[in-house]
């Protein structure tokens, strides 16, 4: 589903990507690990089309999104990739329904349509009773859970998650990491994570280790 070809990125004189190649299937479970400096968040940045490679070739099946203009990359962007962040990024001022729908409208969704898709996703993730609240008002582990949810309103092709478990204690660190197996089961849910969790990672998929901005090894566990 996704295709890596030699990606490369700089800045300024530092080399932080030298040539990574890697193939992402449909409905996988990757784990990106390496130690601090590999090029972990800046790999994740670049299939997210957050940022853009220096060069190389990225394509979402037939698209080739290195390709596209920034207007186009942002529509793809919305249409097809949900984003997961250690600090989940909700907004402050909005109720958790409201956070969760806000990539729908973007997309332009009617809003009661975004709604009920919402709530569905809500009650999957057992926050029904939490959805008016503020995220101040939330745990950890709930707020999570609605960024989560919040990355599955467009029922994006994959979800990019950046040591989504990184703040959380070490029992909502496993309900988290269990959710992401349920929602490859139940969905075929495509997720790539950047993690530093062993546990998680050897659960994976597929293990992608970085290294001084190279791919070290690739461990296929299923």
């Amino acid at each position: 589903m996704i295709k890596v070809a030699d990606i490369k990125k700089s800045y300024d004189s530092l080399n932080v990507l030298k040539g990574i190649s890697l193939e992402i299937n449909s409905g996988e479970i990757v784990a990106i690990v390496g130690p601090s400096g590999a090029g972990k968040t800046t790999l994740l940045q670049i299939l997210g089309t957050i940022e853009k490679p220096d060069s190389g070739l990225i394509m979402y099946d037939d698209t080739v999104i290195s390709k596209l203009s920034d207007k186009a990359l942002a529509h793809f962007r919305n249409q097809n990739i949900g984003f997961i962040f250690q600090f989940h990024q909700l907004l402050p001022e909005f109720s958790l329904i409201e956070n969760v729908i806000m990539p729908a409208l973007i997309k332009g969704t009617p809003i009661n349509d975004a709604k009920n898709k919402a709530r569905e996703l809500i009650s999957y993730l057992g926050l029904s009773a939490r959805e008016s609240h503020k995220p101040a008002e939330l745990s950890g582990g709930e707020r999570q859970r609605a960024a989560v949810a919040r990355s599955l309103i467009n029922n994006p092709k994959v979800v990019l998650a950046d040591e989504p478990s990184g703040s959380l204690d070490s029992n909502n660190r496993k309900e988290l990491h269990k959710l992401f197996f349920d929602l490859q089961k139940d969905f075929g849910q495509t997720f790539v994570i950047v993690t530093h969790d062993e546990n998680f990672a050897a659960d994976a998929d597929k293990i992608v280790h970085l290294k001084d901005g190279l791919i070290t090894d690739i461990t296929t566990n299923r």
